[in-house]
């Protein structure tokens, strides 16, 4: 069945913030963004990994948080493939590969728009 981030209906802010946090961890992927990297990648040329780790662009301000928030999330606890990898990937005790939960690029479902 299909799982994703749930909220208390009414709570539009706290929606989108959840929404968003799901959205950058995808993006942090798919730009190659890791918890590893993510400082030096906030002198990449590539204006997308510049609007998602807030170095261009205003975008946090739209949902209510700093335009750091992207940064801080993949610095924290790293990309979509991080956290999947680390709580029930291949070398975890469950052991689930990544499947229809791998990038749509990588024979997935996974696309999140871009933060703009």
């Amino acid at each position: 069945e299909p799982l994703g981030p749930v909220v208390r209906q009414g709570d539009d802010q706290w929606f989108n913030i959840a929404k968003w946090t799901l959205n950058a961890m995808i993006n942090a992927e798919e730009l190659g963004v890791t918890s590893e990297n993510v400082e030096n990648m906030k002198g990449s040329d590539n204006p997308s990994v510049k609007r998602l780790l807030g170095v261009e662009g205003a975008f946090g301000e739209g949902v209510g948080l700093s335009n750091d928030w992207a940064y801080n999330i993949v610095a924290k606890v790293g990309n979509y493939g991080e956290v999947f990898d680390a709580n029930v990937g291949p070398d975890t005790p469950l052991a689930i590969s990544r499947g229809l939960n791998a990038l749509w690029n990588k024979g997935g479902i996974l696309y999140a728009p871009p933060v703009r």
